[in-house]
């Protein structure tokens, strides 16, 4: 069998060419791609099941991203020398795929379907991220699985006041705003990023640029296609209807459930509401038709009932702007707040809004806390890191605890790259941040950053300004639209949008956007972020109440850190041989020593619970990497005494003669009359002899010299 021929097509892209190819990899994979930009290569591949399983009612869609370290000319640091078990980072990126492909999926398509996107070669300069989205994307469409229409994600950054499409690394680490936006030919889908307390208007702008590539890499997945051997696409489940009973069902649940949604109740009693009125129409139907009916239309029940629902709560608000706890559309739910809750934390706070509560603590550590991230493509260090979890008693239910889910990874992303926006570039201390979801319906991610803020400033960190954060919402028929501020859980479900955003007084810090629907008005989307931003500064508001700026002091039981700089030829004096030198100062002390080598200096942080500790050690460490400066005074120990005078320890590492001569004005005879080992003495280094080094010590200077008689 001869070489596999390869089908490809290329395109410029802001300037840089890129490759589509499909034929030559994974050939028994319902469709496979191979993106190439510069060095960098994606494998991206799809298989779907000929056929649903039986009794399927959700469509079960898996999304995996892999770096291979080979492809960085890396080994794993794993203990098995092999990669393990998806990082941080790759489930972000599986969740950028996912978000904006799975919509894309015919409604009643469930045939289980697997996408994996493979890192098989790195170059330095580009983000994969960037474009592991079009990869499947193109996968799916050289494969005969219905796909609506291509989609495709690109990366938008401003860099010196200028937007730029997928920048390479060195260019990102200058950018002020970093967002990732997907979409297809016509609609922005969902747009995630970061930014350093920018404008709405800007925000709205970069999607507007970013949406011209995204059409250009949508075309070129269809010209690619066009390629191919005439594609026949499987066929779509068309499900059974019944006119007749789907109006029934409608008149038996429109006017309780319209009831139940205007009864302003709370999440719980809510469910109990809806939950009657669908166990009261089943039973009518079972009473009218028999249990065979039942059994047989079971699943269609189901289906015209939550359409039902979903239409009638949509209908409330778009024409009486009403909300299903009684709010108008941009009020915001009753909020509450609470520092230094928890005495032994390094800083503390509770954050609830609504249904809505966040327990969040921060901790502060040495160097030595840093968070290893160990990727394909570097190996780095945070000293700024947020963990979020999401409790199952936080929404009343029973679940057995797992490890951390991917919608936890996500959640706790948005909210650290929100709080790192303001979080000090120069601070000795490494932060973790810790949210425990108590209560949950709705925004609980938001709830996050407005606690994560609290708590912060509670534990005495400098961030420059607060940050909040709000999710809003968005119902329309095409005709009628409602966009809704501090979404419940039930109108995300409901919703045709989900937009997360965070930020200051001064601008936007993150934000996180879901788009359910086609044709998204840019007039539209800067009425929300408008809205958005009221919100935000209510809500900051709030929080100001309770606390405004940052503690200045540290709890009395947070570590204390000192950093200071010491020449670079000086740190293996203080490790000293093997270690033995810093290992004894923090064993002497009670405290960490990290020293770091950067531009040619040694920097030295020391962490301890406790002041006096710490500035012993502080002392001990500068006195072994500061030299000795002539006509200064030091304080010494005498640690031997001779006829002549007494040797004494003036600095660490450092010893010197005091002469007999140099004790006192007065005549001494004997120098164990004046001074003995252990004593402590002031003197002054008066000389160090050019010849030998030795250190000539005086302590007579100090002492007011008597008058002559």
């Amino acid at each position: 069998m001869g070489k596999k021929n390869a089908i490809s097509i290329a395109a410029d892209i802001a300037g840089k060419t890129m490759t589509l190819e499909t034929g030559k990899l994974a050939a028994l994979a319902d469709g496979s791609v191979v993106l190439r930009q510069g060095n960098m290569m994606l494998l991206a591949t799809v298989v779907s099941t000929k056929e649903a399983k039986e009794g399927q009612s959700f469509f079960p869609l898996s999304v995996d991203y892999k770096e291979n370290f080979a492809a960085a000319g890396r080994i794993p640091g794993s203990f098995h020398r092999r990669e393990g078990r998806p990082s941080g980072h790759e489930i972000l990126v599986c969740r950028l795929i996912d978000r904006v492909i799975r919509p894309m999926f015919p409604d009643t398509y469930l045939n289980e379907t697997q996408i994996f996107v493979y890192l098989i070669a790195t170059d330095k300069d580009q983000t994969p991220d960037a474009y592991a989205a079009l990869a499947a994307s193109a996968a799916l469409m050289v494969s005969d699985i219905p796909f609506l229409t291509p989609i495709s994600e690109v990366r938008i950054a401003r860099i010196d006041g200028e937007f730029v499409i997928n920048p390479v690394r060195t260019e990102l680490e200058k950018a002020d705003m970093n967002f990732m936006i997907g979409g297809t030919l016509d609609n922005i889908v969902m747009v995630e990023g970061e930014a350093d307390e920018c404008d709405e208007a800007d925000l709205l702008e970069a999607i507007k640029i970013a949406h011209e590539t995204i059409k250009v890499q949508c075309q070129m997945q269809l010209d690619l296609r066009a390629k191919l051997d005439p594609i026949t696409t499987r066929e779509v489940l068309v499900l059974d209807e019944d006119e007749d009973l789907k109006k029934e069902i409608d008149d038996l649940c429109t006017a309780g459930i319209d009831a139940v949604a205007r009864s302003g109740s709370s999440k719980h009693e809510r469910f109990v509401g809806f939950d009657a009125v669908k166990t009261k129409m089943k039973e009518t139907l079972l009473e009218k038709y028999g249990e065979e009916f039942m059994e047989e239309k079971k699943d269609m029940i189901s289906r015209y009932y939550k359409k039902v629902h979903k239409g009638t709560i949509r209908e409330m608000v778009m024409s009486d702007k009403i909300r299903l706890d009684g709010r108008k559309p941009d009020e915001i739910r009753n909020i509450w707040c609470e520092i230094d809750y928890l005495p032994t934390t390094h800083g503390s706070a509770i954050f609830t809004r609504g249904e809505t509560q966040s327990l969040t603590t921060v901790t502060l550590g040495s160097k030595l806390d840093e968070q290893m991230i160990d990727n394909a493509e570097e190996l780095h260090f945070d000293r700024f890191y947020l963990h979020y979890n999401f409790t199952p008693f936080s929404t009343g239910e029973v679940k057995r605890p797992r490890g951390v889910s991917r919608r936890e990874i996500g959640h706790g992303n948005l909210a650290r790259r929100s709080l790192e926006q303001v979080f000090p570039e120069e601070y000795a201390y490494t932060v973790r941040i810790v949210s425990d979801i108590l209560e949950s319906n709705g925004s609980s991610s938001m709830a996050t950053v407005c606690a994560g803020s609290l708590a912060l400033m509670d534990a005495g960190v400098p961030i420059k300004e607060p940050v909040s954060g709000i999710a809003m919402g968005l119902i329309s028929d095409g005709t009628r639209t409602v966009v809704l501020s501090d979404i419940l859980g039930d109108e995300d479900h409901l919703g045709d949008m989900d937009f997360k955003l965070t930020g200051t007084k001064n601008g936007v810090c993150a934000c996180q956007m879901d788009i359910k629907i086609d044709g998204l008005d840019y007039a539209l989307l800067a009425e929300a972020l408008e809205q958005a931003k009221a919100g935000r500064m209510h809500i900051l508001g709030v929080m100001n109440d309770t606390i405004a700026t940052s503690n200045e002091q540290l709890k009395p039981h947070a570590p204390r850190i000192e950093r200071f700089e010491i020449n670079s030829d000086k740190i293996g004096a203080v490790i000293g041989p093997g270690g033995k030198i810093i290992q004894q100062i923090q064993a002497d002390t009670g405290t960490t020593i990290t020293i770091e080598e950067k531009d040619g200096k040694g920097i030295v942080k020391i962490s301890g619970v406790g002041g006096e500790g710490v500035e012993e050690a502080v002392a001990t460490v500068k006195g072994i990497a500061m030299d000795p400066e002539v006509n200064t005074d030091y304080d010494a120990k005498v640690v031997k005494v001779m006829p002549y005078g007494a040797f004494v320890q003036f600095m660490p590492g450092k010893e010197g003669l005091l002469h007999v001569s140099e004790i006192s004005w007065a005549r001494i005879d004997k120098v164990e009359d004046v001074l003995k080992e252990g004593d402590d003495v002031k003197v002054r280094l008066v000389g160090i002899d050019s010849r030998t080094g030795k250190f000539k010590l005086s302590r007579k200077v100090l002492i007011p010299r008597p008058e002559k008689k």
